[in-house]
């Protein structure tokens, strides 16, 4: 599982996932990409369900990017336990995902490939994706 080595606070507030993502949203190293379409906290045992799946159905061929990582602690209280008495401890982490972020990239595999890969990924994370190009820069000559 992903998680950080080292944070400089234990717990943190959950916030909010207002607007439009303003950083990784678009395809930058890879020529496929996998786009959020929908904000959601991506945790980092599906993050790498969604990655073994690629993996797997590239069969080791190709190379795969992990454009997010889950930095964010969640706590969450034990069941049958009353309100109060502090925070509880964390239980999970998660990367917190605004829409049009780009997830994961795979490059150097055949189109059908690549867009099967990133499908099967999809069906691992919790919101809705769609499958990306990488968009082509026109040249001045």
């Amino acid at each position: 599982m992903l998680l950080p080595k080292r944070t400089k606070y234990r717990k943190q507030q959950r916030g909010r996932m207002k607007g439009k993502a303003s950083r990784g949203n678009f395809v930058a190293y890879g020529d496929f990409g996998l786009q959020a379409l929908e904000p959601c906290w991506i945790k980092s045992n599906q993050i790498e369900a969604a990655r073994v799946a690629i993996n797997r159905y590239i069969k080791r061929g190709g190379k795969v990017w992990i454009k997010i990582f889950p930095d964010k602690p969640v706590s969450k209280k034990p069941a049958q336990v009353r309100m109060g008495s502090g925070k509880a401890a964390n239980e999970y982490w998660c990367a917190v995902v605004k829409p049009g972020r780009v997830l994961f990239e795979v490059a150097g595999v055949p189109e059908a490939d690549a867009r099967e890969a990133l499908r099967l990924a999809g069906n691992k994370l919790p919101c809705k994706v769609k499958i990306v190009a990488r968009e082509k820069k026109e040249e001045e000559a």
